[in-house]
């Protein structure tokens, strides 16, 4: 005969609603359910700090289920292993009571057993005919059963989380890698940058990098790191891909000899044969930029050379040196230039010369494949004072005036109608530069 179960642990054991949970919990198995008992344990032990279940109490539990004979929990057997205290110290490598103790209220208080005390405390089963356990005192592995499909997906997830949490680790210790080698190789090769800046930024979320720290702070920081990362690259690879286009430009231009038709920003052409030298953009050579005239460039004359940034300006006119800036930077993202790019042209150049070049530029858009390269180019030459404005815009003042010059013999040499020989003299009349200046180009040769 079968006699009430307890629910109470003996003693001063207090009674808590955990324990009642737990209880609840326990008398909610089917009877057919059945699991491994070591894969269970296993799941428990993968999700033991999500449980709360200390190392040793997991030895404990280990040594609990041992006691138990068979290799599943079944809904239809006997939950409840009875061992005392020395069999467990024994099964548990020795530990002392105290520790034993301390250990089965942890595994208690976790929801993985459940205390079934006797009147007196003391564990055992009673046996009825047959030899069969009519009622047995002890500890209830009930909830093992219960609760395994819970463990298995806790496992899981902290199996997720630790794989995260790799992942995050390895993206954080490459990114710390890369940039601060791409930072060491930028200021090494002198590539024009702010690596200045790059390296104040990684300092500072390095300096924020806890000894220890949960997945969530260690992807904010990868991914501030990556993004220092995309800046850094992007600076190297526009520096690369602007020396490869130098080098490209460099390669073509050595086939053109006519310098009066052909977009020259720094002056720079080789010899022709058995002609005289062209004037040079490159101080050590010929000393051109010294000779070039001091005074800025008049506005008009800048826009007679580069006409089609007017239809970025505001209304379709430019009247000052500000207007001609506003319509730089708006022509700028349809040239495919960054705006670092274009900041570091203001600053080396000046706003009124950088806005000067990238007329220019756009001026010859069709002729130059990497415009964001071209610039960076440039400014290089500006910053080691080898480059000037003028030579730049006197080319294209005499491309724009040969242009016009063949157009008009051209029409008069066919017989073309009045109408278009009044066009050709209108498009001549549109470059705004006096006969004086005029005539001081061709002295010069330009």
């Amino acid at each position: 005969m079968q006699t009430h179960i307890a629910t109470t642990p003996f003693g001063r054991r207090p009674m808590t609603l955990g324990l009642i949970s737990s209880q609840v919990t326990a008398r909610n198995i089917d009877q057919g359910a059945k699991v491994s008992k070591w894969q269970v344990f296993r799941d428990i032990r993968d999700a033991k700090e999500v449980l709360g279940a200390t190392d040793r109490a997991l030895s404990i539990l280990d040594a609990l289920l041992t006691f138990h004979r068979g290799e599943e929990l079944s809904g239809e057997g006997n939950l409840v292993v009875f061992p005392s205290n020395e069999q467990l110290i024994r099964r548990a490598n020795g530990m002392s009571p105290a520790t034993l103790r301390r250990h089965l209220a942890n595994l208690v208080i976790s929801g993985l057993i459940i205390r079934r005390d006797s009147p007196n405390g003391k564990r055992f089963a009673r046996k009825g005919q047959g030899g069969a356990i009519e009622q047995a005192y002890g500890f209830d592995l009930s909830p093992i059963l219960a609760r395994a499909a819970e463990f298995r997906e806790l496992a899981e997830a902290v199996a997720a989380e630790r794989k995260a949490f790799r992942v995050v680790k390895e993206r954080l210790t490459i990114c710390r890698r890369d940039v601060s080698k791409m930072i060491d190789a930028g200021i090494n090769e002198s590539v024009p940058g702010n690596w200045r800046g790059f390296q104040r930024r990684y300092e500072a979320i390095i300096a924020r990098l806890p000894r220890t720290a949960p997945r969530q702070v260690l992807e904010v920081l990868a991914d501030e790191l990556e993004d220092l990362w995309a800046d850094v690259h992007q600076t190297l690879e526009s520096f690369v891909k602007s020396q490869d286009s130098s080098a490209n430009e460099s390669h073509t231009e050595r086939h053109i000899q006519n310098s009066n038709s052909d977009f020259n920003p720094t002056g720079e052409t080789e010899y022709g044969l058995g002609k005289k030298e062209e004037p040079s953009g490159t101080a050590e050579h010929t000393d051109n930029v010294r000779s070039l005239p001091r005074r800025d460039l008049p506005l008009g004359m800048v826009l007679s050379a580069c006409p089609d940034i007017l239809p970025y300006a505001e209304g379709g006119q430019i009247r000052t040196w500000r207007d001609l800036a506003a319509a730089a930077d708006r022509a700028r993202p349809s040239m495919g230039i960054s705006p670092s790019a274009w900041q570091e042209a203001a600053e080396v150049m000046g706003p009124q010369h950088a806005a000067i070049a990238l007329a220019a530029i756009l001026q010859r858009a069709e002729h130059i494949r990497s415009r964001g390269g071209y610039l960076r180019d440039l400014v290089e030459r500006a910053r080691q004072q080898k480059f000037s404005v003028w030579p730049m815009i006197t080319a294209l003042l005499n491309a724009r005036m040969g242009a016009l010059e063949k157009a008009a013999a051209s029409g008069v040499a066919g017989g073309t109608q009045g109408g278009q020989v009044a066009e050709t003299r209108a498009g001549a009349s549109s470059l705004e530069i006096s006969s004086a200046l005029r005539d001081s180009m061709k002295k010069k040769g330009w």
